[in-house]
């Protein structure tokens, strides 16, 4: 690989990070207030950015941008963030 090309899959994934990030924030906000909001609007937003956020990711592995256990670790990452929010919600509820 080039320099040029190392360059492209480090800015590749430094964007990828960045639309994570950017999920995660607002997977945060409803952790510090531990709420879902009534309104499945909330719920559509985040599925809309993770179902982006996949595409992207396949986009840029089938570019040879990113390696597919990279883009995973991505995704993975937020799921987990996901869980651990519907978690404090129900043992919020549950009190």
């Amino acid at each position: 690989m080039t320099d040029e090309s190392m360059s492209y899959q480090e800015k590749a994934y430094a964007l990828l990070q960045a639309d994570a990030e950017k999920i995660i924030q607002l997977i945060r906000v409803q952790m510090d207030h531990l709420t879902m909001p009534q309104c499945p609007l909330y719920e559509e937003v985040l599925d809309t950015q993770m179902f982006g956020l996949s595409r992207e990711i396949d986009f840029a592995v089938r570019l040879g941008l990113i390696e597919a256990k990279e883009g995973k670790a991505l995704l993975d990452r937020l799921e987990r963030e996901l869980s651990a929010l519907h978690e404090a919600v129900t043992k919020k509820r549950v009190r």
